[in-house]
C-alpha cells in the first residue's frame, strides 16, 4: 500500500543486526519489502558498532554530536569504564520523536529493544533487564514503561529469554520474542512509529563467520520469524523500513592492544585475591577494545607520540587517528579516546590486559558485559578446551533453577574461535548495511545513517517527499 504525498503513514522500523545484500539472498520474506518498494545501500559511521550507529539513526547526527562514541567509553569524570548504559539521556542532541512532536505533539513511539531505553520519552519501551539478586544470582526479566506492559508481554510470549539474547546459548529465542512483542504492540497499541531491535543474526555471523553455512541459516531462521510481522504491517499499511547498522566481515585475527601497552608498561593493574583488574586511575595510557575499534586514554598528552607508535606498530592494526583523523569520522567527541585505533579487515581488539591466564579477573571467564573493561564476542562460547564446560554449565543452571547461587564459568580465555566482527567502515557496500522501505516513493540508491530520520519524517508525512533518484 502506497501512500499520497503528505499522507500520514505509520512506520515499523526493523534493525536487523548484520543484515547484509548478501544474506538478503535468504531473505524472501524480508527481501519482499525491497520488491514492494527499494533497497538502498546504507552508509554508516565509524565506529560502526550498535550504540553510536542506533544514535545516529534516531538524531541524524555523527558521534561527534549525539556523543555515543562506542558501546562503551571511559567516564573521564568519574575515573570508570562502563559499557552497555541505558540511560536515554546519554544520548545528546534532538531525537525523532521530538522533530516530530514539532509538528505533530501527539506522535506516538514504542521501542522494542533498542538501545538506551531507559528514560527514552517515548510511549512505550521495552528492554531486558535482569533481576540482580542481592545473593549475586541473575534472572531473565525485562524492564517496561509503562511497568503493567511487562505483565501484559510475560503473559503473552513468558518471560525474556535473556539467556538466548547474549552469551553462549545465544539463539534465534529472543528474537521470536522481540517479533511477538513487536506484532503485539503493532495491534494494540497503533503508534506512528514502532522501533524493534532484531539481533540473531550477529550471535552465528561472529561464531561461525559471514560466509558460512550456519549464517545462511540464521538468514533464514530471522526471516521465518519476522514474517508474521511484516505480513501484518504490510495487511494494515503500515510502512516498513528494515535497516542494519553494520555488516559482519570474515574475521580470525584478536589484537591484544592492552597486552601491548602493559608491555611498554604504560598500562597499570592493581591485584587482589591474586587477580589482575586494569588500574585506570595510575594508567598512562589503555585502550577500550570496542569489536574493530579501541578508544586510547592517554593521560599526559607528552607521551601520546609514544602510545602512538606502539599501537600503530601492532599486526592487525590498520589506522591509529589523532586529533584530526577523528574529525575526518565525525569522532571527535570529549569521549573519544585521545587516539582511536582502526582494526585491519580482518582482524579485531580484545579487551584482555593481563600477562597470564592465571591471573585473570573472575569475570573473564563469564558473561560479564557490564564488568568488563572492553567488548568480549568470546562469551557467544563455551570454553573448548574444558571437557566438562557442559556439564558444569548444566549444574549451574540447576542451581539456579533451585534459587541457589552459581556460577556460569564457562566462557575461553583463548579468542581464536571468533569468526567474525565489524567496526571499521566496509570496504565494499556488499559487506556493509543495507536499507530496505516498501514504499516506493522514498527510493534512493543509498541513504547515510544520518539521513534516516529525515526519511522517517518524511515517510510520516510530516517533512515533504524529496525527489527519487531512481
Amino acid at each position: 500500500m502506497n501512500h499520497a504525498p503528505g499522507e500520514r503513514s505509520r512506520v515499523l522500523l526493523l534493525d536487523v543486526v548484520g543484515l547484509t545484500p548478501r544474506l538478503l539472498e535468504h531473505m524472501p520474506n524480508l527481501a519482499r519489502t525491497a520488491e514492494r518498494g527499494f533497497r538502498a545501500e546504507l552508509r554508516t559511521v565509524f565506529p560502526a558498532v550498535t550504540c553510536p550507529v542506533q544514535s545516529s539513526l534516531l538524531t541524524g547526527s555523527r558521534p561527534n554530536g549525539h556523543g555515543v562514541v562506542g558501546n562503551g567509553w571511559f567516564f573521564r569524570d568519574i575515573g570508570e569504564i562502563f559499557f552497555w548504559r541505558q540511560y536515554n539521556g546519554l544520548v545528546e542532541g534532538e531525537k525523532i520523536w521530538h522533530a516530530a512532536r514539532e509538528s505533530d505533539p501527539g506522535y506516538r513511539v514504542s521501542n522494542i529493544c533498542w538501545w538506551y531505553a531507559m528514560g527514552m520519552d517515548v510511549d512505550e519501551t521495552v528492554t531486558p533487564r535482569p533481576v540482580y539478586h542481592a545473593d549475586g544470582r541473575k534472572s531473565p526479566d525485562c524492564y517496561t514503561f509503562p511497568t503493567a506492559l511487562r505483565d501484559e508481554l510475560t503473559g503473552e510470549f513468558g518471560t525474556f529469554p535473556l539467556f538466548n539474547y547474549w552469551g553462549p546459548t545465544a539463539s534465534i529465542d529472543s528474537s521470536r520474542w522481540i517479533a511477538g512483542a513487536t506484532g503485539h504492540m503493532l495491534a494494540t497499541r497503533g503508534s506512528d512509529l514502532t522501533m524493534a531491535y532484531i539481533p540473531h543474526l550477529d550471535y552465528d555471523l561472529q561464531r561461525y563467520g559471514p560466509d558460512s553455512e550456519r549464517a545462511a541459516t540464521a538468514a533464514r531462521e530471522v526471516d521465518g520469524v519476522l514474517a508474521p510481522l511484516l505480513n501484518r504491517a504490510e495487511a494494515e499499511g503500515t510502512t516498513v523500513v528494515a535497516l542494519s547498522e553494520y555488516g559482519i566481515t570474515a574475521a580470525n585475527r584478536p589484537v591484544d592492544i592492552n597486552r601491548a601497552l602493559r608491555r611498554e608498561r604504560l598500562l597499570h593493574v592493581h591485584t587482589q585475591a591474586g587477580m589482575e583488574y586494569l588500574d585506570p586511575w595510575s594508567s598512562r595510557a589503555f585502550a577500550v577494545a570496542d569489536h574493530q575499534a579501541a578508544h586510547v586514554y592517554v593521560r599526559d598528552r607528552s607521551d601520546l607520540a609514544r602510545v602512538r607508535d606502539v599501537v600503530a606498530s601492532l599486526p592487525g592494526v590498520d589506522e591509529v587517528l589523532d586529533g584530526a583523523g577523528k574529525a575526518r569520522h565525525g569522532l571527535d567527541h570529549e569521549r573519544a579516546g585521545d587516539l582511536v585505533a582502526m582494526a585491519e579487515p580482518d582482524a579485531w581488539f580484545t579487551y584482555y590486559y593481563w600477562l597470564d591466564d592465571e591471573r585473570a579477573p573472575d569475570f573473564a571467564t563469564h558473561v560479564e558485559i557490564h564488568r568488563k573493561p572492553g567488548y568480549d564476542p568470546a562469551e557467544l562460547f563455551m570454553d573448548p578446551a574444558d571437557s566438562w564446560v557442559r556439564l558444569r554449565a548444566a549444574a549451574a543452571v540447576a542451581r539456579k533453577k533451585l534459587g541457589m547461587r552459581y556460577r556460569m564459568n564457562v566462557v575461553p580465555l583463548d579468542p581464536s574461535p571468533v569468526r567474525g566482527s565489524h567496526g571499521r567502515l566496509p570496504d565494499t557496500p556488499s559487506e556493509g548495511p543495507v536499507l530496505l522501505c516498501s514504499d516506493p516513493r522514498f527510493g534512493e540508491e543509498s541513504y547515510h545513517v544520518t539521513e534516516v530520520k529525515e526519511l522517517l519524517l518524511r515517510i510520516a508525512g510530516l517533512r515533504q517527499p524529496r525527489r527519487a533518484t531512481r
